[in-house]
């Protein structure tokens, strides 16, 4: 830990992920999106092991949750970008997405929320965009935000990038984030080593333990 003009500057990963000023995100893991990654059942057991550590350790846990706009209040763009999703040619043959209420759009049992964790609904790629995320880590003393989630690369790298950019250390967890993409997801993890904090939950499990509370 180093001091520059008033400021704290944390240098190691214990200092970084230290509970008193951490909060996890799980990011979007809904039935439909855990249903259709590339390593499933690793995911969930790593996910479940870090969750619980967080929980005992005081660490605040958020959850986003995909929540579609009516399509008369969706961008031209969200139109678009979903339909080169789905690779139809016309809006009105886009499937049913996350729709409130259905298995799909429900967070996986195996890391539901539970006590204190908030669930947040949410509209786009980013957990900071259209939302009171930012303000509530403040509030809250947060300087430290651990990533979680699906997928790697794009609500995940996104929400990073804005951490980072609003001055909070973002740490990604590389054993707690997937895709449908295996490729894709190894791609972001490189890119997110370089622009962010990457880290196997083993490690910030290890640094919460050795941590004083």
């Amino acid at each position: 830990m180093k001091t520059f003009h008033n400021k704290v500057i944390y240098d190691t990963l214990g200092e970084i992920v230290a509970p008193g000023h951490t909060a996890m995100v799980v990011w979007d893991v809904q039935n439909a999106l855990v249903n259709s990654i590339f390593n499933k059942q690793e995911f969930l057991s790593s996910l479940k092991t870090i969750i619980g550590k967080a929980r005992e350790k005081g660490v605040p846990v958020l959850y986003s949750k995909i929540t579609p706009l009516p399509p008369q209040y969706n961008s031209s763009w969200a139109i678009y970008s979903t339909m080169r999703r789905y690779g139809v040619d016309d809006p009105a043959k886009l499937p049913p997405f996350m729709k409130p209420g259905t298995p799909d759009a429900e967070i996986a049992s195996e890391v539901a929320p539970a006590g204190d964790d908030l669930v947040i609904p949410k509209h786009t790629a980013s957990f900071f965009i259209g939302t009171h995320v930012e303000y509530m880590l403040r509030n809250k003393g947060i300087e430290t935000v651990v990533f979680s989630g699906i997928a790697t690369e794009f609500g995940v790298e996104s929400s990073a990038r804005d951490a980072s950019n609003r001055g909070f250390y973002p740490v990604v967890v590389s054993d707690c984030v997937s895709s449908m993409d295996k490729g894709m997801h190894e791609i972001a993890l490189k890119v997110l080593a370089r622009m962010a904090i990457t880290a196997q939950s083993a490690d910030i499990i290890k640094a919460w333990k050795q941590a004083v509370t």
